[in-house]
């Protein structure tokens, strides 16, 4: 039997809550973490990169949303950085989502809203001004390209979208993805075989 991956809706693994320090943005934070959720004992180096190289939207007021958010370093690093805005946070993973809520409240970030969605069939509003993901790439091809489809429709005119993913895992055909989606597409950053991708929404 194949050992499941973070990508699912209620993992089976044993509970285990760790506690660790991580800085982020120049800010210590306190992670709950636990078996079953993506990498559990430390921010991986892909969120990690997409956190700092993160720039906010100037163009478009409004919320953010974190797709994939784990417990929650990418959404509460920048929800505690953006006091004015509200960052919406999702996960599939319901044991995530614990942990987020739990990360926002061990770190007193309270302009989150963090709720289960699988990929981005929950999410009401249509006017982010950023989306970020770090999407789930053990979940397939077609999931991915289905958060960066949806994540297209909910952002606001002049919204963009921010996605970490590796070379070899995908990145030339999430980029050649959001390219035909948004007419355009920037790889802000490389590093370590992961690329931060970035297309804005034009109208």
């Amino acid at each position: 039997m194949m050992s499941e991956h973070y990508y699912t809706q209620s993992p089976n693994t044993e509970s285990n809550p760790q506690y660790w320090p991580y800085t982020l943005r120049n800010k210590e934070f306190k992670f709950k973490t636990d078996n079953g959720v993506f990498s559990k004992k430390e921010v991986d180096f892909g969120s990690r990169l997409l956190i700092e190289t993160f720039k906010p939207n100037e163009d478009v007021d409004g919320n953010l949303l974190d797709v994939g958010c784990g417990y929650g370093p990418i959404g509460l690093s920048l929800a505690s950085e953006l006091e004015q805005a509200e960052v919406h946070m999702i996960d599939v993973n319901q044991r995530a989502i614990e942990l987020s809520k739990e990360n926002a409240r061990i770190n007193h970030v309270a302009n989150v809203l963090i709720y289960e969605s699988d990929k981005l069939g929950q999410v009401k509003n249509r006017d982010f001004a950023s989306i970020l993901t770090n999407p789930p790439i053990r979940a397939g091809k077609k999931v991915v390209h289905e958060i960066l489809e949806q994540s297209y429709e909910k952002l606001a005119p002049g919204g963009e979208l921010w996605v970490v993913i590796q070379k070899k895992q995908g990145a030339p055909s999430a980029m050649e993805k959001m390219e035909n989606l948004f007419g355009n597409v920037e790889a802000v950053e490389r590093k370590k075989g992961y690329y931060i991708l970035l297309s804005k929404k034009n109208h």
